[in-house]
């Protein structure tokens, strides 16, 4: 019943531009309290929230998952968030998990942002992804996914649903009730992370990235619409123990999605 120490990275992107925020990021991790075993970046962390994917796309060997692959192995951490990929001639909002050995998995984002015209650039995905790490199953999500309970329903008993997101101010208080339900409804600690500042459409992004326990109490101790970075660890043996007392998981409906 290993616990997980996580770390969460709320900062303002570079526009569109890689190389200026691979080197932020890479100044934060250096920066970082110790030891941790993951650490989470926001939605489309390389460029921002963009839809010129035919500039700023990258394959599963580029820059971006490079760098990714890099850091792990450096910091002997997993490292996970999303970029803009082409794969096979279409583009996706891919999330990567990239363990400390440098492997990794994907998930491409179900729920394309229709409001923003993102089902007009990318395709979507259409499997849910479930890590296994340090005795944790893990359930990762984009954005646009937290508002869709069915997709992120726990039928599989996950540990920990985490969501990487470029989530707009005007909609935060959308973001603070369902990160809250989500881990309610789940059972499952909860962890949604957001950036800050404005992006190059003057779209601006209150952060309010937060760590939601599974009986929806809020753990972390920064809930700012700043720049900030923190180390929370999730407790195993509290969450097993909050599933056998109160048993709601094992009242879930069964169904089928198509």
């Amino acid at each position: 019943m290993e616990n997980l120490r996580v770390s969460l990275l709320q900062v303002e992107l570079y526009w569109e531009d890689i190389e200026a925020n691979l080197d932020m990021f890479s100044a934060k991790i250096e920066e970082l309290e110790k030891p941790t075993d993951l650490i989470i970046l926001p939605e489309m962390f390389s460029t921002g929230f963009s839809m010129n994917a035919a500039s700023l796309a990258e394959t599963e060997t580029g820059k971006a998952v490079t760098w990714m692959q890099k850091m792990a192995k450096k910091h002997e951490i997993a490292l996970t968030g999303s970029l803009i990929i082409k794969d096979k001639g279409e583009y996706y909002n891919r999330l990567f998990f990239v363990f400390p050995d440098a492997t990794f998995k994907t998930y491409s984002k179900k729920h394309l942002f229709t409001l923003a015209g993102e089902q007009k650039t990318y395709s979507p995905g259409k499997e849910k992804l479930m890590i296994n790490y340090k005795g944790w199953k893990i359930c990762p999500l984009i954005c646009y996914d937290l508002r869709f309970p069915v997709w992120s329903r726990n039928t599989t008993d996950y540990d920990l649903l985490l969501y990487v997101a470029n989530w707009p101010a005007k909609r935060t208080p959308a973001w603070d009730a369902l990160l809250k339900a989500r881990a309610i409804e789940n059972m499952s600690y909860t962890i949604g992370l957001n950036r800050v500042g404005e992006d190059g459409n003057k779209h601006a992004y209150s952060g309010h990235s937060a760590v939601y326990d599974m009986l929806g109490t809020h753990q972390s101790t920064k809930n700012f619409d700043r720049i900030f970075s923190e180390t929370i660890t999730l407790y195993k043996d509290k969450l097993i123990d909050a599933r056998e007392r109160f048993g709601f998981l094992r009242d879930r409906d069964e169904f089928t999605l198509k």
